[in-house]
């Protein structure tokens, strides 16, 4: 991954004091989960709810993806391997989201943090922890059924097969270090996400609730 290493940024941009008093206030909750979990439709069911904001972090690679620039085509390159895009992109497209709605009394980030560096750099880059991080606990067998059928309906690059063997297998290898760094703060919440659609996203409401 070496030209897109070496060309796309590695350190988030850091936000002034002024950015950083925006988003002390709003609800920020981390969503987290292998591809094919689910936390992509509960996350937009919550925003519709709650009035949040979703901001889906695939989704805004896919879109960036898309873009027939040189950090598109990069990008795309990256998703297709199923490996990780750098983290001082990622952390640049979250937070430019979240300051773009100043409004917003919550935000549901979903997919995100993928590893343990990006939760560090949101703290330092931000000024502060999510208020709750949800995972959205999935056997690989499920997630792999689903995300085959999601990549046939949606035509996704990133949901064939091979991709989707080694983002699952990159995700258990990344995701224990995340999990324990906010188990350490208190801030876990584990959804059950093998059950129907309706009970998942009962327990999700029952997590958001507790910080009303």
């Amino acid at each position: 991954m070496g030209l897109c290493e070496s060309t796309l940024p590695q350190m988030g941009r850091a936000l002034r004091p002024r950015e950083k008093d925006v988003l002390k206030s709003p609800l920020i909750i981390f969503v987290v989960g292998g591809p094919g979990c689910g936390k992509g439709t509960q996350c937009r069911n919550m925003a519709i709810k709650y009035g949040f904001c979703h901001v889906g972090l695939g989704q805004l690679l896919r879109k960036e993806a898309r873009r027939s620039t040189q950090r598109g085509r990069q990008i795309r390159d990256i998703m297709q391997q199923g490996l990780l895009v750098p983290t001082g992109l990622i952390l640049n497209m979250v937070s430019d989201n979240l300051l773009s709605h100043p409004e917003s009394r919550g935000f549901l980030i979903d997919g995100f943090p993928r590893e343990l560096e990006q939760a560090k750099e949101f703290e330092r880059i931000v000024g502060r922890a999510p208020n709750i991080v949800m995972v959205f606990d999935c056997s690989m067998e499920t997630m792999v059924r689903r995300s085959l059928q999601r990549g046939r309906v949606e035509h996704r690059e990133d949901d064939s097969e091979s991709a989707i063997h080694k983002r699952l297998e990159m995700y258990y290898t990344l995701c224990e270090p995340v999990l324990t760094f906010y188990q350490q703060k208190n801030l876990l919440r584990n959804i059950l996400a093998e059950e129907a659609p309706e009970s998942i996203f009962t327990k999700c409401c029952s997590v958001i609730e507790s910080l009303q």
